[in-house]
Order: C-alpha cells, then structure tokens, then sequence
C-alpha cells in the first residue's frame, strides 16, 4: 500500500515537474529573434565581445537573463521589446561586474600569462599576454579571471598572473617611467650581476616599471611589487624605443628571423612559443602594431593584394592565408596565416612543429605544395588605416 502511494506520488511529481519544465521552454520564438538580431550586430564575433543573452518564462512573466559587456547592445535589446510591447523581468548582468569594487583594469605580472578559454587550467588555451600587457577585467570567479586583452580577446586567466587595478591606479602606472624587454629570451635578476639569483624569466614585448639604472643594468619594477634588475644590452627606454619605431618591411622580416625555430603552440603568442597567427601578432606586435589574435580575424584586416595566386604584387611583410570552402555551406574557412619575407618565400608557424621559411616555387628545395594548395588570399596591414590595427605610437597602451 504504502508502495502504491509512493509510485503514485513520484508519477504526480513527475508530471508536475515536466509540465513546469515544458513551461519554461514555451517561449515565441520572435524574442530568440530579436536576442539573434541584435547579437549579430553589436556581437558577431564571441570572440571579442560578449553577449550572452537568453530568455525563458515563469509563469506569466518572461525573464531576459544573461550577460554582456555591451551595454549599447543591451539597451537595444531592452528598447526593442519595449517598442513590441513585451513586458519582462531585467536580469542582464553588466560586465565588469560590481562585485569588482572598481578594480577593472589589470596588468600582466610573470613574463607569460596563459589565457584559456574556461577557467580551469585544463581548458584549451585560447592566447596568451606578456608581462605589463593592460587588460580590461570583466568579472572573477573563484582563482579566474575574465578578461579583456588589448586585441580585444575575451578569455580566462589565473588571478595569480595579474595585478588588479582601479582606473586611477592604472592611470597612475600609465604615467610612470617604463622599459621594455627587446631580446628574444632572458631574465631579471636580483642584483647587478647576471650570475645573481633569478627574479623571473622575460621575453620579447614584456614592459616594467624604471626605476634607475645602475652600472650595466636597469632597476626595474614589476607590476604586483617586485624589484630587479635587467641588463642593458637587452632591454631599452620604452619612450625611446616608441619614439624610434617606424616599422618598415624589412623590420617586420628582421623580427621574424628571430623567432626562427620557436616551437609551434596552440594559443601561443609569445616567444615562448606560438601558433600561425599567434607568430604574425608577435611579429608585428614588436613593431609596434597589435592586430587581431586568429587568422579568421587578420584576414578582414588591411588591403586586399591578391586572391588568385599572383604573388608578383607582394611585399616583405604582407599576410598570405590559407584554407578552403566548406562543401556544405561553400562558406570559407580561414585556418592558416603565414608572412611574405621575399624572394618566393613566406615563413610562418607550421603544424610541423616549427617556425620555418617554405617556397611557393616548385624547383626550391623548401616548396611548399600543402598550403599554396589551400591558398586563398593575401592581405597588407602594414601603413594601414583600419579600426581592426592599432598603432601603440598612437594609441596610449603602455604610456
């Protein structure tokens, strides 16, 4: 009996629970509409902007719930569902988020931070920042953080790579003396001299607070407080350094030879290592250029040059991208990047395994017949106005 009664109830609950569920779910598909529609204006790369957005029903009242760091968007949104005379509830969380207490800006504090796209360090890496890199920090969740990098990627990176700032705070630091790491490779040291113990490895592009110089050496501060010392002969003013920048194709060519051999790696930017794309931001980065972070993204950059494969108008220094049609949908799919250095060549990271320079001629003992296979266009970014490339002598990023 008491069985019977129990089965009864649990299918009761069952029923009441699917109905509640069936509930929820019963939403006109028009409000999905108007999320999509403005989703795909204001946001249609997540990777740069979010807007995660959704909606469902309770009862008699449709709920908007989500986030997004698009305010501009959210008040779109909000205002078209007024203008249709759709009543909801407002539970869209603005990033950053309060629970910040203004801390909404960040610098890299180690030589490379990670960053990955969920926040545990088992998630893919998505792209990586060098030390002092600013970042706009959009929420914390437990040891992660989310972030906004200076080309605009949005991904998570271990509170413990970072220093959290308020805006004055940041201002502040803008303000201050810096200096920036040019080798390749190195380190920081504890005294003026380059057997002392170890601060922390550095590579090319990290920026640090100048102190004073001393001897062969520069005194340098870290973001989150530590003190060291860096030889000159590897490193430079960072005003000095931007006052001189003029990049040319032969800087962008120069910068990629050093980096010859760094090995291939999957989200990395850095010299640490560094995917295709990840190897043609570093290149320019370090002349003083941020592009965007993947090859679907660089290739919407700059000024077409050829899309036949007619390389006689190609300059030292231009981005050729490879890929195919996806027979499906005969849409394109971008999913190589390599740079043009002269003389039939490009060099590029390889999924090889490599930085390495191949041919586009087929007598050359370093042909590549693989990608010129899958080639599809090149583009110029250098001496280029678009909104997508910006220029640090004139954008303040550091300084």
């Amino acid at each position: 009996m008491k069985i019977h009664s129990f089965l009864k109830l649990s299918v009761a609950f069952g029923v009441l629970f699917l109905s509640c569920k069936k509930e929820i779910k019963e939403v006109p598909s028009h409000l999905g509409d108007e999320i999509e529609e403005v989703k795909s204006i204001f946001a249609p790369d997540k990777r740069v902007a979010l807007f995660s957005i959704d909606v469902e029903k309770t009862g008699d009242n449709y709920i908007i719930k989500g986030e997004s760091n698009l305010p501009k968007a959210v008040a779109e949104l909000k205002e078209n569902l007024q203008k249709k005379n759709v009543a909801f509830i407002d539970s869209i969380a603005i990033l950053p988020t309060k629970e910040l207490k203004g801390k909404t800006k960040g610098l890299v504090t180690i030589s490379v931070a990670n960053i990955r796209s969920n926040p545990k360090h088992s998630a893919e890496l998505a792209t990586q920042a060098t030390l002092g890199t600013p970042i706009n920090i959009l929420k914390k969740q437990g040891d992660w953080v989310l972030v906004q990098t200076p080309d605009n990627y949005i991904s998570w990176v271990d509170y413990g790579a970072i220093k959290m700032f308020t805006k004055a705070e940041f201002a502040k630091w803008k303000n201050l003396p810096k200096l920036i790491y040019t080798q390749t490779m190195g380190y920081a040291y504890s005294s003026t001299d380059d057997n002392a113990q170890v601060v922390s490895d550095l590579v090319a592009g990290g920026i640090l607070e100048l102190l004073q110089e001393k001897n062969d050496f520069y005194n340098v501060r870290f973001p989150d407080g530590r003190e060291a010392f860096v030889l000159k002969s590897e490193a430079e003013e960072y005003k000095n350094w931007l006052s001189q920048l003029n990049p040319e194709k032969d800087d962008l060519v120069a910068v990629s030879k050093k980096l010859m051999g760094l090995p291939y790696l999957w989200g990395g930017t850095s010299s640490k290592g560094v995917d295709c794309s990840g190897f043609t931001k570093t290149i320019y980065f370090l002349n003083g250029i941020v592009i965007p972070r993947d090859a679907s993204q660089q290739v919407h950059t700059g000024k077409l040059i050829d899309e036949v494969g007619n390389f006689e108008n190609l300059q030292k220094g231009d981005l050729l991208f490879f890929g195919r049609k996806l027979p499906e949908t005969n849409k394109e799919k971008v999913v190589h990047v390599g740079m043009w250095i002269g003389n039939n060549e490009f060099i590029h990271s390889s999924g090889a395994g490599r930085v390495q320079i191949n041919s586009i001629d087929s007598t050359a003992t370093n042909y590549d017949a693989f990608n010129l296979g899958r080639y599809l266009r090149t583009k110029r970014l250098l001496n280029q106005q678009d909104d997508n490339l910006v220029d640090i002598r004139k954008e303040s990023l550091f300084k």
